[in-house]
């Protein structure tokens, strides 16, 4: 596990996160894996390392795959959020993550209630 990866779980783990699964195959045809994964949810993170250093998946080939990665899993009604380093150390990353899953579990239960205001 690289030392971004081990911060967003440990910040997910204070913040009382469900546990995501790691490395989450989404897409069996295809191979392609989800960093981290809330399934139950369709929620998914991608920890975007070495964007600073022209890492692999900041140049060509990788790019465009990854790309293509995103579009499927956009198409099969995933939610994917990518975070850099700094994301993740400022804890935007897991509020970001917390924020979708409380949307999704509204969406989940229903209309909103009406506001007393409008009454």
């Amino acid at each position: 596990m690289s030392s971004l990866e081990n911060d967003f779980l440990t910040l997910c783990r204070l913040m009382k996160l469900p546990e995501p699964l790691r490395e989450h195959r989404f897409m069996l045809s295809r191979r392609y894996r989800f960093d981290a994964a809330w399934p139950d949810k369709k929620i998914a993170v991608e920890l975007e390392g070495g964007i600073w250093t022209r890492g692999a998946h900041v140049r060509g080939k990788h790019f465009e795959s990854d790309a293509r990665k995103y579009n499927f899993a956009t198409l099969a009604g995933w939610k994917v959020f990518r975070f850099t380093a700094g994301m993740i150390r400022s804890g935007e990353a897991v509020r970001t993550v917390m924020e979708a899953m409380e949307l999704n579990h509204g969406a989940l239960s229903g209309p909103p209630a009406k506001s007393k205001a409008g009454s």
